[in-house]
């Protein structure tokens, strides 16, 4: 006969078996859900969506984007364009597929949305091949408004960014301030270059040291918003829209940047909402970008 002791370790074995398989095939469905959902754009009506490959000349290989324009477009209308600009660990089709931005396109808008990789959009410092930055501002910008009806004026040129993107876009816009006329950061990762080392992410810190090079190095100064924020000229910067979720870490460091822009008058506005780093947030935050975007596009000063 069997001891008790070993009955009880026998079911009990039993219930961490099933409780391991239950879990295994919720984590599938998960993975599932999230492959379907990521293969699925949300797209409205009267707009159309293309992917595009093309040559990047400053990173000498092949680069995609996606695009999403009115369906309907008049002979010889040249649109204003918004580039968008992913988070780290996302790709190009992020913006279309996990948030409501296509239904702007209704609005009279091209939004472009570029393959950024890991790249915070600069050119890396230990990887010559890596220029980042300047396939944005150089080689998409080309290409969008050589091969699509894509008004070549500063007026009419916006670029937004989440988290990774965020940054991407803050900085471009204080780097490049001729290129657009608004710029939006929906919680944007504006400290990186200058984070200081972290045991608990040396990963990332070498990873951030592989693009913005040695910690306070000339490199990491000239790609840091907060230095080029106290240097620019703040009437030449486009209008920038910023938010960030109070349930954020990058929410102290975001509200230190508008406190920034506010203290040497930039053109600017900022919201801590609620929520965290996701894309529920930054969907929900999209109407209110936009809105703004709208008042500013077309405006030659």
């Amino acid at each position: 006969m069997m001891a008790p002791s070993m009955r009880a370790n026998g079911f009990l074995c039993s219930i961490v078996g099933t409780l391991c398989l239950i879990s295994l095939l919720l984590l599938v469905a998960c993975e599932n859900e999230t492959q379907v959902h990521s293969d699925r754009p949300r797209l409205v009506t009267n707009v159309v969506m293309k992917d595009v490959t093309f040559r990047s000349a400053s990173l000498n290989r092949n680069m995609q984007y996606r695009l999403v324009l009115p369906a309907s477009i008049s002979v010889g209308t040249k649109l204003p364009v918004v580039y968008l600009l992913h988070g780290g660990g996302g790709g190009f089709r992020d913006w279309s597929n996990y948030s409501d931005v296509a239904r702007f396109a209704e609005h009279g808008l091209i939004l472009v949305m570029p393959e950024g990789d890991e790249s915070y959009y600069t050119n890396s410092v230990s990887r010559p091949q890596d220029r980042y930055e300047d396939y944005i501002v150089n080689d998409l910008v080309a290409d969008v408004e050589g091969r699509f009806p894509a008004s070549s004026d500063r007026a009419n040129r916006a670029i937004i960014g989440v988290s990774m993107g965020g940054f991407g876009a803050v900085k471009l816009a204080l780097s490049h301030p001729q290129l657009f006329v608004f710029a939006g950061g929906l919680s944007s990762a504006v400290d990186v270059p200058s984070r200081p080392f972290s045991i608990k992410r040396v990963s990332q810190w070498s990873h951030h040291k592989s693009i913005f090079g040695p910690w306070k190095s000339e490199a990491r100064r000239n790609n840091d918003p907060f230095v080029l924020a106290r240097s620019v000229d703040p009437s030449k910067i486009p209008y920038l829209f910023l938010t960030c979720g109070q349930q954020e870490g990058l929410l102290p460091s975001n509200q230190q940047l508008a406190a920034l822009l506010q203290a040497r008058h930039f053109n600017s506005e900022f919201h801590a909402v609620a929520g965290g780093h996701n894309w529920n947030q930054w969907n929900g935050q999209l109407a209110a970008c936009f809105e703004s975007l709208l008042k500013h596009i077309g405006r030659k000063s």
